[in-house]
């Protein structure tokens, strides 16, 4: 079997990828994906708030995934559900297992990673105590409330301020539960800010900041929890647990890409996103493999990932139409893959503030007008600037910033024209405070 373009995973990213490709005239596209329905884990988030930027009007998730599947009828887009993707080779041979067709492979002439992100589990932050029923992670709640059908508990304590705690926060309070508080590490919250104010502040829910779970009690239901203060560099204080009874216990303790078929692919991961190394294009290390998405870097807004998708579907649309240009077919390099692609020329390195940007790196000639920079701060910051300084030290963007905070991503939209006329250098992407300004 074989396909021009293969996308793994049928969320809003893996839609919007396969309908922008077929608008720029590929037409043999394959999209794989594991679940029984596409849309991903926009079924299960049934809360409004979607959808302002793309469709501009505010929709649930299951309305945002329906728009996104609209936009593949009357196409010629191939969707097989059920299909969960084994592994995927350094030379674009993916191996599958559904059902209908029992085990198969299938070559591509060029891939889109979309898989999205997970949960991290009570495993993934070693919390000590016993092992009841009654711990779940805030997204699998969600499931079981919204699609199944099924009340996960009725005194609950939320590990975490991630959005899709703050969501099921509130979602428990709407279903009866009582949410005793939201339980937060760090001295700021994970989560939009709106979702603070809209999912516990108008639900009377306290967020306990600097704060965290240090035991679990309970023989086969939960039936306690320890909380404790934390210091400056995250330990717990003695001597001031406070002891919450509760039956069900929430984690929103971060998302982590889903990077498993990358890492066969051999796609050089970056170990700040977790996901894989990119130009603007959303090309990976690895010639004719993309990635957009969650599985990239975890976004707040799906219409950002949406955004990214289409990028996604038009580089790799204009990496098939230069393989095709090429009459003797795509030279091969010594180790099997396809033909390379230039290195990149402008590379982002970034200051202590800033976690990681997206992309990584810039291919020159710029294929689109604009380019964006996203970002994530280290912690709250108040009266900065962002700064982007080329390696002379000379300043090519400044952006001021009343207020940042590492719960919400940050963007930086620079002028193609600039970046082209820079050439081959290091960027360096910078926040500077009011403080460090003035002296």
């Amino acid at each position: 079997m074989h396909a021009d373009l293969i996308i793994i995973g049928a969320g809003p990213a893996g839609l919007a990828a396969a309908a922008e490709a077929h608008r720029h005239g590929i037409r043999d596209i394959l999209v794989l994906e594991r679940d029984n329905e596409p849309g991903g884990i926009l079924n299960q988030c049934i809360h409004n708030g979607f959808g302002l930027h793309i469709y501009k009007e505010e929709l649930t998730g299951p309305e945002y995934a329906a728009r996104a599947f609209d936009e593949l009828r009357d196409t010629s887009v191939v969707v097989k559900q059920d299909t969960m993707v084994l592994s995927v080779s350094p030379d674009r041979v993916l191996s599958a297992i559904n059902p209908a067709d029992g085990y198969f492979e299938v070559s591509a002439g060029a891939i889109i990673l979309a898989m999205g992100c997970r949960e991290r589990t009570r495993g993934a932050i070693a919390i000590p105590g016993d092992r009841p029923s009654g711990i779940l992670t805030a997204g699998a709640a969600q499931r079981y409330v919204n699609i199944e059908g099924c009340m996960v508990g009725k005194r609950v304590v939320l590990l975490g301020s991630g959005d899709i705690g703050l969501i099921m926060a509130r979602r428990m309070t709407l279903e009866g539960a009582e949410v005793l508080a939201c339980v937060e590490l760090m001295p700021f919250s994970g989560g939009l800010t709106r979702n603070i104010v809209q999912c516990l502040q108008d639900y009377n829910i306290p967020l306990m900041l600097s704060h965290t779970i240090t035991d679990i009690r309970g023989k086969n239901r939960l039936q306690s929890v320890t909380v404790s203060k934390v210091d400056d560099d995250l330990r717990p204080i003695p001597g001031t647990e406070t002891e919450m009874e509760c039956d069900t216990l929430l984690l929103s303790v971060g998302l982590i890409p889903e990077n498993e078929l990358s890492k066969t692919a051999g796609v050089e991961l970056d170990p700040r996103t977790g996901g894989p190394r990119v130009t603007d294009d959303t090309r990976t290390t690895v010639p004719g493999i993309f990635a957009c998405g969650n599985v990239l870097h975890v976004h707040d807004l799906v219409d950002n990932v949406t955004l990214e998708a289409r990028k996604a579907g038009r580089a790799a649309a204009r990496f098939l139409r230069e393989e095709k240009s090429d009459n003797a077919g795509p030279a091969r390099l010594p180790n099997g893959h396809g033909r390379t692609h230039p290195a990149p020329s402008l590379t982002i390195q970034t200051d202590h503030n800033v976690i990681y940007t997206v992309p990584q790196s810039f291919r020159l000639p710029l294929p689109d007008k604009t380019a964006d920079i996203y970002f994530r701060v280290r912690s709250i910051l108040r009266e900065c600037e962002i700064v982007l300084t080329d390696a002379a030290g000379r300043i090519v963007r400044r952006v001021p910033k009343d207020y940042m905070t590492p719960g919400e991503m940050e963007k930086i939209t620079l002028s193609a024209d600039a970046l082209n006329e820079l050439g081959t250098q290091t960027l360096t992407l910078s926040v500077v405070e009011q403080e460090a300004r003035d002296d």
